[in-house]
């Protein structure tokens, strides 16, 4: 989960904390006042805070990116001390290089500069840009994880009261479908097994799809289900090719994550040239499920345009999966590919 964080939001806080910082030498330690205006003056104060976020800045979008948000603890507390030396580096450069070549006054007394006092010494004042980006970046992250976590109880919330308008009596339904078949098998085998297939299908959507996840087995299902229905409604007059390779059977992934792809694919793909067929392929191996589609699409269609769907099920992935997936989508010359890669549950 990447950080979303406005970057003027670290400048207001960097001023809030700078009159802080100010009012609590002047509260706390008793500092005359003139001598921090001085300190204000000279730029000694303002070098000091601009380092501190520099280094600040560096921690929170690159170490704290690469390290805490992928829970590596150990990786991000070794960056520690390269954070503190370079806020040692960055501190020098300002006071005892810019500042002293404009002024000509030195921050620190001859001795102090001495390299092993000086790195010492700045270890504990860089100390707060660490501490601080921290605590920011993992604020952050944690607003930001409850905030989708609204968003998703919400989506689930639609995504339900629409499957209660779509529900029109389902026991009345399903009772047709059961009253066609047993009439049909005696008349015409193939057509009452497409009832069969039809009433399954449904079923997997009135009762599955509203859950946070699925049984893989009969997602698969589902898809073949759903595959030979369309294959009746091009007369069997599709080119397209679907493979699943692999062992499957209890295994659980995020519910209709699968089937977004087929049907992106049935929606907007073309079917009537053997040159040009869709490809679905789906592989199971250590754990590891992998989806991927190819498909043309007409001239002229912008299939960026459904991206809603792809955008929702992208915040789905990042809620469950968290960074162990991979999704990817790709248009070029009226084709258009898609892959996940996600980690299977028992």
């Amino acid at each position: 989960m990447k950080s979303k964080i406005p970057f003027y939001y670290h400048i207001i806080l960097f001023f809030l904390l700078f009159l802080t910082y100010v009012s609590w030498d002047v509260g706390l330690n008793n500092r005359d006042i003139k001598i921090i205006l001085k300190g204000i003056y000279l730029g000694i104060t303002p070098s000091y805070m601009l380092a501190v976020f520099v280094i600040y800045s560096l921690n929170f979008y690159f170490f704290c990116e690469w390290f805490l948000n992928k829970k590596k603890l150990i990786f991000y507390i070794l960056t520690i001390p390269v954070s503190l030396l370079l806020f040692t580096a960055v501190r020098y450069f300002l006071d005892e290089v810019v500042l002293f070549n404009i002024t000509g006054i030195h921050n620190y007394y001859e001795q102090a500069r001495e390299i092993t006092y000086y790195i010492k010494d700045n270890f504990f004042y860089g100390l707060p840009a660490v501490i601080l980006s921290a605590l920011t970046f993992l604020f952050w992250q944690f607003q930001t994880a409850q905030h989708q976590n609204q968003e998703l109880l919400l989506e689930n919330k639609k995504a339900e009261f629409q499957m209660l308008k779509a529900q029109v009596s389902p026991h009345f339904l399903f009772n047709t479908l059961n009253s066609f078949y047993s009439q049909l098998i005696l008349k015409d085998d193939k057509m009452a097994d497409d009832v069969l297939v039809l009433s399954d299908l449904l079923r997997y959507v009135i009762t599955e799809t509203d859950k946070d996840e699925a049984i893989l087995s009969k997602e698969i299902q589902f898809i073949q289900n759903y595959i030979h229905l369309q294959k009746k409604r091009f007369e069997d007059q599709l080119f397209f090719d679907f493979s699943v390779e692999g062992n499957y059977s209890n295994e659980k992934i995020i519910s209709s994550a699968l089937v977004h792809f087929v049907e992106n694919v049935f929606k907007h793909g073309k079917f009537n040239n053997e040159e040009e067929k869709a490809i679905i392929s789906i592989r199971i191996n250590g754990g590891i499920l992998e989806i991927s589609t190819f498909n043309y699409f007409i001239e002229g269609e912008n299939y960026s345009s459904t991206g809603i769907g792809f955008d929702n099920l992208t915040k789905r992935l990042e809620y469950t999966y968290k960074d162990q997936f991979i999704l990817k989508k790709t248009e070029e010359n009226n084709t258009f590919k898609t892959y996940l890669k996600i980690p299977l549950k028992k």
